[in-house]
Parts: structure tokens; sequence; C-alpha cells
């Protein structure tokens, strides 16, 4: 008899079957299923020869990546036709609450708020999005966006919408839900590498959704851990 805990760590087959550009740097790959996930939630995305790394769910069958490592590159580089491996859909995902939703995101973290956002308006909520960009060249998923409802646009350097970046405000924080970004390794909650000090919350299963009050008083936006447990900078 096999165990739940042993087929989730086994990755599953997945055949990549389209490959659409975003931008030069950031590809959105549909898969061959859908492993019904919860937006927020993610998948260890297995990279034959080379490395296992933790992607968001885009859409029900679909994970966005952005180059920005080996592992990533390598990924990117795949064609339709290719397959990789994929232990999913893993973490807390977002939950729907109320009657409207404000998205607030950026970059290549927009992928999963788009999968979001297309839930909430399905379950009748009003979508308002707020998204920024470092430039017009690297807008992604606007079009998704603009179907939702009202949406503000910014940029770094002003080349689209209103210059500046978008925020998160303290006051509102316990009702703010984060998708955050940590270095997973298990992705089961075992070895501790994403942990958060000072209270150890696990990002890997207790996220990587949070809700922003609980990351008030932690390292997060201070520091953060690379591969071998070393602080380091945070990356805007």
């Amino acid at each position: 008899m096999r165990h739940g805990w042993e087929v989730l760590m086994r990755p599953i087959d997945t055949i990549i079957m389209e490959v659409q550009s975003e931008t030069p740097l950031i590809k959105t790959l549909r898969l061959d299923r859908s492993l019904d996930p919860h937006p927020g939630q993610y998948a260890m995305v297995w990279i034959r020869g080379l490395d296992e790394v933790p992607m968001s769910f885009s859409g029900p069958d679909t994970i966005t990546v952005q180059s920005v490592g080996e592992a990533s590159e390598a990924l990117n580089s795949l064609g339709e036709g290719r397959s990789i491996g994929l232990r999913g859909p893993l973490g807390k995902g977002f939950t729907l609450l109320g009657e409207r939703i404000l998205i607030i995101g950026g970059g290549v973290g927009t992928a999963p708020l788009a999968f979001l956002g297309e839930q909430a308006m399905n379950a009748g909520m009003e979508v308002t999005s707020l998204i920024g960009y470092r430039c017009c060249s690297d807008m992604i998923f606007l079009k998704r966006f603009q179907r939702l409802g009202k949406t503000i646009v910014t940029t770094d350097d002003g080349s689209s919408g209103i210059r500046g970046r978008v925020a998160r405000s303290r006051e509102h924080a316990k009702k703010t839900q984060a998708c955050i970004n940590r270095y997973f390794k298990c992705a089961e909650g075992i070895c501790g590498s994403c942990c958060l000090d000072p209270d150890g919350l696990r990002v890997c299963v207790e996220g990587p959704v949070i809700r922003a009050d609980r990351l008030l008083e932690s390292e997060f936006g201070r520091y953060r851990r690379g591969p071998t447990g070393v602080k380091g900078p945070c990356r805007g």
C-alpha cells in the first residue's frame, strides 16, 4: 500500500503543451494536465538532471517562469513536447472573502494574482487591480487584469501608467493576504530552510500565502536566507 506522503514526494511526469513568451525573460508554460490548484499554491518543478525549484501556478494548468538563474533559464529553454517533473499543488493559497477584492502586485509576481482575480470574478466579486512593473517592456498579463475590472498600472520609470511603485499599508495588514517568496528545498516543512524568524513559520506549508500582520514582526523585508541558510539582503 502506498501512503499519501510517498505519492506526494514522487514527481509526476508532465508534458509542456504550449510555450507563450510574455517578455524576453518571462515565459508561460501550459502543461498537459491540471492539478486543480488554488491561486497562490505552487508546484516543485523538476528539471531533469539539474534541479527542482518552486513555481507558482498562473492558471489551472500553467506556470510562468522568469529566467533569473540556471534552473529557470533551463526551464524556459524547453519547448513544446518536452517533459518536466511536478510535485503539487503545495502550500496554502489565497482565501476569497467578502464582495470586493484589491489585487496588488508587481512583475512576475502578478502571475498567481491574475489567476486569483479570475476566480474572484467568477465568484461574483468586484475586482480592482494595482499592478507595478519596472518599465513598459516588462508588463505581463495586463489584458488579463483589465478584463477583471478597474486596473491601475505603475512603472518605476514612468514609461507607462503612473510613475512610482505599488505599496502595502500596515494599517490594513489584518485584511491583507501576502504571497511571499522564500528559498524552498523539501517543500514538506521538514528541512527548515524557508522558516521565518523569529517564530519559525514554515513558508512552504503554512504559506506561501500568509496574512500580512503575521509578517510585520518577522524577518520579512529585513533579510532572507539563501541555499546555505546564511542571511542575505532582500531583493526588491
